[in-house]
C-alpha cells in the first residue's frame, strides 16, 4: 500500500516530533511516500525541493499514485488542505487527525466534508487506534 502523509512544513513545524512518529507507525502498513514530513531538519521554509514548481509537481505525482491519505490537520497549512481537497476530488480515500485540546480550530471545510474521515485524538495510542481501524 502507498499512503501520502500530509502535516504542515510552511504553516509550522511544532508538530514535527508528532509527524515522524505517525509516520513510522504507518510504515508498518506500507510505503510513505512524504517520509520528509516528519524529518527535523525540515524547517518552516520547506526547502524539500529547488522550487516551488518542483515540490508541487512532485507532491502531486506521490498523491495521485498513493491509496490514501493520512493528514495531522492540527497545525493550519493551506498546503495540506489542498491535498486533502485534491484527493478528495479524485476519490481517494481520507483520514484527518486533529487534537481538539490543541486551543486551535479546524476548518469547516475538513469537518464539514462527509467524503474524509476525521477523527479526534488527544495522543499517539488514539492516532493509532484510529489508522488502524482506517486501513
Amino acid at each position: 500500500m502507498k499512503i501520502y502523509f500530509a502535516g504542515s512544513i510552511r504553516g509550522g513545524r511544532e508538530d514535527a516530533a508528532l509527524y515522524l512518529q505517525i509516520i513510522e507507525y504507518l510504515k508498518t502498513y506500507g510505503e510513505v511516500l512524504t517520509e520528509h514530513i516528519g524529518d527535523p531538519n525540515l524547517t518552516e521554509l520547506g526547502d524539500d525541493g529547488p522550487t516551488d514548481k518542483y515540490i508541487h509537481d512532485r507532491d502531486l505525482e506521490w498523491l495521485n499514485s498513493a491509496d490514501v491519505l493520512v493528514a495531522e490537520v492540527t497545525t493550519v497549512s493551506m498546503g495540506v488542505g489542498y491535498e486533502i481537497g485534491r484527493a478528495v476530488e479524485t476519490g481517494k480515500k481520507v483520514l484527518c487527525l486533529f487534537r481538539p485540546d490543541s486551543g486551535k480550530n479546524i476548518s469547516a471545510m475538513i469537518s464539514g466534508c462527509e467524503d474524509l474521515k476525521l477523527v479526534n485524538y488527544s495522543n499517539l495510542q488514539e492516532v493509532k487506534k484510529a489508522i488502524a481501524e482506517f486501513l
